[in-house]
């Protein structure tokens, strides 16, 4: 600056403008922060600074030489206990500020005179050090129309660097209020604590003489159009009034002032150039990190997060009812008995002020004077600059023996809507601290774009969810829930969707309660995914429970469900196992159609092995004979089914899951549950070390322990055709219940008894009639002949003699059923054990 005027009337101190490098560098001495000033300064992209050491980027080559007048220090020389080097100072020892000025060699230039600041930070935040740079050379122009720094220094002036407190100049206020710009994005929290630092040790000022120092402040303002407008309408009037000054001076000053007002609009469209690019750079950042994941809840979150701290301080979300729950489009327009759930909460205030307050997932309507009402209901963005007392207190009624004031009032909000499709899913709620600048309509565009791109994720999401949710619901409603004890044998069931193909396939299992005490088994797979595959696999099943009712061989079973499968007209393949129990003769008969093997474990040593059966084709080909096998079993053995998305993962040799499937399910376990639990983990472990990523397709696995039936469990007679029988079947059957210890069954049992035996009688034909009693769980009786018409029930009038029989079963028996045999039929009741 000038040392004075002719009279020499010594000047007061003025404030300049400096454009100054940022550079923060980490615990590590690594730059974590790199701004545009410092990639101007020092030639370096901030993609090549950022994580490289801090004293490779500022390499100073040395201090100016001590007979340079330009590098004399003055009383700043001894206030760098390390020397006037920057490098000295960034060998992470530095707990003082320091300030210097040095000489260094910058890429695509010529040695740069350089002063520097550099400030420690201490804190919970990475931060270590911030350093502030600029060009002195700027300081030393004589061309009088450079800036008002830039005119007031004369050469051979010295300019050092150096701190001086808020207390030291009159525009500490202002220049606190310009300090944050200066550093880089960070939360509010971080920002105010390295801030409070800085006006703790000093602000940078630059001194050009031993009385006058200069603080140096950002250069974000630039000269506005209007203030030239204005000096035209002044010589305007100065013209009018005749008190122009001379023309030469006027044309000096005139020409001055166009190219001040050229810089003006040249840095103002550059500045409005940078602003737009950087918010087009958050936008593009914000779609990065949001949409990761099709899951709603996981969305959310990443939305929220996306905002905080960069964007606001405060960002709550909410979400329509039928968004939440993953029901279908939420139909019209919101109103004020819309439940809207807070689905997330994110902020830069100390942990747990806002949980108390508004907790995630508290659901409530918001009324029709509200600020979020309004932007629900219009779908357009809302600001509100502050939220006065009165906003404030209309706010927080709402909010029952809550007080919510204290976290709002003051603070800069912005209300934006989620919308797709022209209809709102929900709306997010940001908030700024009352310190940080008010949202304005540049952050209100912002914000729209931003709910824009967030509406579109959240709704991909939520109709996936929703989608999911369709096809979970038709997969458990196709899946039986088979019951853990069946005639003779436990069973345990594990049903696993696949991890990369969606959640519905076409695997299913399921059991059927044949006559004789016997259980059929199924475990079948149709080939593919998605809605279709499911949809196919719950016809497959239905004609498979209702063929098994008609107890068909394994063989003849699955020959009729090839066949229907061809009459369906779908090109769908499907393999299927089918097996039938027999737990008083002990016997398997399985029939397979391109399924893979079951496993049989042995209860004598607990040898496991595949069963060797016909391969058959699958369901579907046409044309393909099914074979039977018999197979005898002892008590206690364990009968494993499941599809191929247990044992067969892309890329590995389905050997490998079908050794591992055999050696894990002759591992002894506590329960079947327990015994399923091993299998799938055995399956899991596998193909993990084997480094195939894990299971990928949906699995079906029924486990079924053949308990088998003690001969003294069961007891048969053979009734001839005479109706006098029915008394000996009923005097058969009571003593028989009085061996067993279930006398206070006999009665009951009797009745019904009597009801089959006589009807078996009046219309079977040759073949005598077998009568046969099974004590289990239940106690179970049945009545076979050689007539092929089921019995059904009738109804019968007052005076009817007939008609009454099958319904005094129905009435009395827990459990009743008829089924046809190659020989006839048989007709059972089941009583429950007391």
């Amino acid at each position: 600056m000038d040392r004075g005027t002719e009279s020499g009337t010594p000047p007061g101190p003025v404030a300049g403008r400096i454009p100054l490098a940022v550079v923060v560098v980490d615990r590590a001495g690594l730059v974590s922060h790199w701004s545009r000033g410092a990639r101007r300064l020092f030639g370096t992209a901030r993609e090549a600074a950022v994580g490289r050491p801090a004293v490779d980027l500022l390499p100073v080559s040395g201090a100016l030489p001590e007979d340079d007048e330009s590098a004399h220090y003055g009383a700043y020389a001894a206030y760098d206990g390390l020397g006037p080097d920057l490098e000295s100072s960034l060998d992470g020892r530095l707990s003082y500020p320091a300030a210097g000025r040095a000489r260094l060699t910058a890429r695509g230039s010529d040695r740069i005179d350089v002063l520097w600041w550099a400030y420690p930070l201490v804190g919970p935040g990475p931060e270590r050090l911030l350093v502030l740079a600029a060009d002195a050379g700027v300081l030393r122009h004589e061309d009088p129309g450079e800036r008002v720094a830039a005119e007031r220094v004369v050469p051979g002036e010295r300019i050092v660097p150096g701190f001086a407190l808020h207390t030291d100049f009159p525009g500490s206020e202002e220049l606190a209020r310009r300090l944050p710009d200066i550093l880089p994005s960070m939360s509010v929290g971080d920002s105010a604590r390295i801030v409070a630092q800085i006006l703790e040790l000093g602000y940078p000022i630059l001194e050009f003489s031993q009385n006058d120092r200069v603080p140096v402040t950002p250069d974000w303002g630039v000269p506005r159009r209007a203030e030239r407008k204005a000096r035209q309408e002044r010589l305007a009037a100065a013209a009018a009034a005749g008190e122009l000054p001379p023309r030469d001076a006027r044309d000096d000053r005139d020409a001055r002032d166009d190219r001040d007002a050229q810089d003006a609009a040249d840095d103002g469209v550059d500045l409005e150039y940078v602003a737009v690019r950087e918010r087009l750079e958050f936008l593009n950042e914000v779609s990065g990190r949001i949409g990761t994941s099709l899951d709603l809840s996981r969305t959310i979150v990443e939305v929220s997060r996306a905002v905080v701290p960069r964007f606001t301080d405060v960002a709550g979300t909410y979400l329509r009812e039928q968004v939440v729950a993953g029901e279908g489009f939420p139909d019209g327009v919101p109103d004020t008995t819309t439940m809207w759930h807070r689905v997330a909460l994110e902020h830069t205030d100390e942990p747990g002020r806002w949980d108390d307050v508004v907790p995630v997932g508290e659901a409530m309507p918001f009324p029709a004077d509200t600020p979020f009402f309004q932007c629900m209901t219009t779908g357009d963005p809302v600001l509100v600059p502050r939220i006065s007392e009165q906003l404030g207190h209309m706010i927080a009624a709402q909010f029952e023996k809550r007080d919510i004031r204290p976290l709002i009032t003051g603070r800069s909000m912005l209300v934006v809507p989620l919308k797709a499709r022209h209809v709102v899913l929900g709306f997010m709620i940001l908030l700024r601290h009352p310190e940080r600048v008010e949202f304005n309509d540049m952050d209100r565009v912002t914000g729209a774009e931003l709910a824009a791109r967030a509406g579109l994720v959240l709704d991909n999401a939520r109709m996936y969810t929703y989608q999911e949710s369709v096809a979970e619901t038709l997969q458990d409603s196709m899946l039986p829930h088979i019951a853990p004890r069946m005639s003779g044998c436990d069973i345990a069931t594990r049903y696993l969707p696949g991890t990369l193909l969606g959640r519905v396939g076409g695997d299913w299992f399921d059991s059927v309660k044949l006559p004789g005490s016997r259980t059929a088994l199924v475990v079948g797979d149709v080939m593919g995914h998605g809605l279709n595959s499911a949809a196919m696999m719950g016809q497959l099943r239905t004609a498979v429970q209702t063929m098994a009712a008609l107890d068909l061989p394994p063989a003849q079973l699955l020959r009729n469900l090839d066949d229907l499968a061809q009459r369906l007209g779908e090109h769908y393949l499907a393999t299927c196992l089918y097996a039938i129990y027999d737990p008083i003769a002990s016997e398997l008969q399985i029939a397979n159609a391109g399924h893979i093997p079951p496993v049989l474990v042995r209860a004598e040593g607990g040898r496991s092995d595949l069963l060797d059966l016909p391969t058959g084709a699958p369901i579907g080909v046409g044309g393909v004979p099914f074979e039977s096998v018999r197979v005898r079993v002892a008590p206690g053995d364990r009968l494993v089914m499941c599809t191929d998305g247990l044992v067969e993962v892309r890329g590995e040799d389905i050997g490998v899951g079908l050794a591992t499937l055999c050696e894990s399910a002759a591992h002894p376990a506590a329960s079947m549950d327990d015994a399923c639990d091993t299998i799938i983990r055995a399956l899991a472990v596998t193909f993990s070390e084997a480094g195939r990523g894990g299971r990928k397709d949906d699995v079906a696995l029924l486990l079924a322990r053949l308990n088998g039936i003690e001969p003294e469990d069961v007891a048969q007679w053979r009734i001839g055709h005479d109706p006098q029988e029915v008394g000996r079947a009923r005097a058969v059957v009571r003593e028989q219940l009085h061996v067993w210890g279930l006398t206070s069954l006999a009665d009951i049992t009797e009745s019904l008894v009597s009801e089959l035996v006589t009807n078996a009688v009046r219309h079977s034909h040759s073949r005598p009639i077998d009568l046969r009693l099974v004590r289990g769980e239940t106690l179970l009786c049945e009545v076979d002949d050689d007539d092929h018409t089921l019995p059904t029930l009738l109804s019968a009038g007052p005076l009817d003699e007939a008609g009454r029989g099958m319904r005094v079963v129905s009435r009395l028996a827990r459990e009743w059923g008829t089924s046809r045999t190659n020989s006839g039929k048989t007709v059972w009741f089941e009583l429950a054990m007391r």
